[in-house]
């Protein structure tokens, strides 16, 4: 998704404030057995933790604020949504959007923290990332088969561990009993089963072959009369939607590309207009091993803006 500033937030908390001094830093923030652990000793494990990192990931974020007020961009809530429905809409499902924040050790609020600097450096660079239908065009051509839409089926699914009890379910269900309801009450996918067993959409590959092979099986609205073993245990499945198989065409596809290069040329446009930035500013950086107060402060992780395109991974 995006690059990340290296969240540690108990450590923004203190690093941007100035160091401890005098009186307030002796003043205990703990203790154990009636010795007390001080501000400055919290600010000086926090600071070897991590606090370099984190204190350069500010300088940066006041670097580009302060390029975006001279500019008059500002960033308003709408934009934020707009940036992250952007980026879910590059992930084949919901499921998979929370699956690479996970994966990145990210929350859908630590993203939205970041978003606003992504959407100000990519406002700022973006004069400069010129894309051309040309551009545009030749990138369809050659990465056409990214854009197909293969034949994709919704589900959802009760798992259980035994045939007798997928048995008895089927029974129920048979007999009018609420999939979803039963889904919640008696599923040990605790993935789904809040969700009434809905699984999503998912294409071939994506699941166990036997479930796959069921659920590709079946008709909207269907549900299987035998329980399907996997390698889980036994599920009883309901397709609920059906998308099928559908070549791309670059009319449909030419505002999302054109965005999708946007953001790349602005990703290679970062790192040296970063960089040239922080040359040309007067920081002061305490925590820094550089001499950081002739404004070479240490790069650190560049914030690019390049969402991941749909795979569940992400960079940090």
């Amino acid at each position: 998704m995006y690059i990340s500033l290296g969240l540690a937030l108990i450590l923004i908390v203190v690093l941007i404030k100035p160091p401890f001094g005098g009186s307030s830093g002796k003043q205990a923030v703990g203790s154990v057995n009636g010795v007390s652990i001080t501000k400055d000793q919290l600010y000086d494990a926090m600071a070897k933790l991590g606090g370099a990192q984190t204190m350069d990931n500010l300088i940066q974020d006041e670097l580009i604020k302060q390029e975006a007020d001279k500019k008059n961009i500002t960033i308003s809530d709408a934009d934020v949504d707009k940036e992250i429905e952007n980026i879910k809409k590059r992930f084949p499902s919901e499921a998979e959007f929370e699956s690479a924040l996970q994966q990145s050790g990210m929350s859908l609020d630590d993203l939205k923290a970041q978003t606003p600097m992504q959407l100000r450096i990519r406002k700022i660079l973006e004069p400069q990332a010129q894309v051309t239908e040309k551009d545009v065009e030749d990138y369809f051509n050659q990465n056409k088969a990214q854009y197909d839409q293969p034949e994709e089926v919704k589900a959802s699914h009760i798992l259980v561990a035994t045939k007798e009890e997928a048995d008895a379910i089927i029974k129920q269900l048979e007999g009018g009993a609420d999939f979803a309801a039963l889904a919640k009450e008696k599923s040990t996918d605790t993935g789904s089963k809040d969700n009434g067993g809905d699984l999503g959409f998912f294409g071939k590959g994506a699941m166990d072959p036997a479930f796959e092979k069921a659920a590709f099986a079946l008709k909207v609205g269907e549900m299987t009369k035998e329980p399907v073993k996997s390698q889980y245990g036994y599920h009883i499945i309901k397709v609920t939607d059906r998308h099928e198989a559908k070549a791309a065409t670059l009319a449909e596809k030419k505002d999302e590309i054109k965005e999708q290069l946007i953001q790349s040329k602005v990703s290679d446009l970062s790192t040296a207009w970063l960089d040239d930035l922080k040359k040309k500013s007067q920081i002061t950086n305490t925590l820094s091993t550089d001499a950081a107060a002739t404004g070479d402060a240490a790069t650190g992780n560049v914030p690019t803006g390049n969402a991941a395109t749909g795979n569940a991974t992400t960079s940090k």
